[in-house]
């Protein structure tokens, strides 16, 4: 189902202040050419950050000034690999400055994220599966449930990033309409189709006109330049996300997340981590 709605509204940019951590993997690189895009569409500027994490006893020689000689060495070195970061080409133009920080990595980010009021944090990441993900996870995960401010998680190369076909998938609740905003920002921005999808699954099933009114009614609150409505049917919600972004071959898929943290996020899971796990395509979360 199609809309076209013209409402008003006053909605900020949340792509001014792009934080992008790097461990200079191949992944975070494509992270920070996806982040270059950004801020060039959108007159912003890039902090780059790398984390230094030591283990628990030199941690106890930064405390007695022991070892540092060795970790001025590890500084410099880190220093040297961003300021070489700096001078590739598709940063040229770009306001760009760097953050050596000596702290775990998922912890560090939080924290620069905040102290700096980044608008945004883009992530490389590999994902993660079987054993690892269940007791350990990805950084990109923690920061996934941590992060007060939207997090873009890219898998490969994208050397034009366009973002054509946005799906964004929820049950379309009244806590989603915040976060929401900017998601219509986002969307708005890059000019995009965006493609709400309410997934249907047998234990929480509703019939197509009932979920097509709550996803009109919830659209009435914003002015989204283009959009569509779909609901679909799956044995569960991420792999209705997965196939319908498939069947539309979508370029970013959003999701809102709660941030469970203890028991509560062990037994019911989350689902944008299981995206930002299992997807091979640009993921967007949005925290509610």
């Amino acid at each position: 189902m199609k809309f076209n709605l013209n409402k008003t509204n006053n909605l900020q940019t949340i792509m001014k202040k792009i934080l992008i951590p790097t461990d200079f993997s191949q992944n975070a690189e494509y992270a920070l050419k996806v982040a270059a895009q950004i801020a060039k569409k959108n007159n912003g500027e890039i902090i780059l950050l790398h984390m230094l994490e030591f283990p628990n006893q030199a941690s106890d020689a930064i405390g007695s000034g022991a070892a540092i000689p060795e970790i001025m060495f590890f500084k410099n070195a880190a220093i040297k690999k961003l300021e070489d970061l700096m001078d590739e080409d598709y940063l040229d133009g770009l306001k760009v400055s760097e953050i050596v920080q000596f702290e775990l990595a998922f912890d560090g980010i939080l924290k620069i994220s905040q102290l700096n009021n980044v608008d945004l944090i883009v992530m490389g990441s590999h994902g993660a599966s079987g054993y690892k993900e269940m007791f350990i996870g990805s950084n990109a995960e923690k920061v996934v449930r941590n992060s007060e401010v939207p997090v873009l998680i890219i898998k490969k190369e994208e050397n034009d990033f366009t973002v054509n076909n946005f799906v964004f998938a929820s049950d379309f609740s009244d806590e989603v309409k915040k976060p929401f905003e900017k998601v219509v920002d986002f969307a708005n921005k890059f000019d995009s189709t965006l493609h709400l999808v309410m997934v249907n699954t047998p234990n929480n099933f509703k019939s197509t006109s009932t979920s097509e009114e709550t996803m009109k009614k919830f659209l009435s609150n914003f002015n989204v330049q283009k959009v569509e409505t779909h609901v679909y049917n799956e044995t569960n919600v991420e792999k209705g996300i997965l196939n319908f972004s498939n069947s539309i071959n979508a370029d970013l898929i959003g999701m809102s997340t709660h941030g469970r943290k203890g028991l509560s996020h062990f037994f019911n899971g989350s689902i944008s981590e299981d995206l930002v796990n299992h997807a091979t395509r640009p993921v967007i979360t949005f925290k509610i």
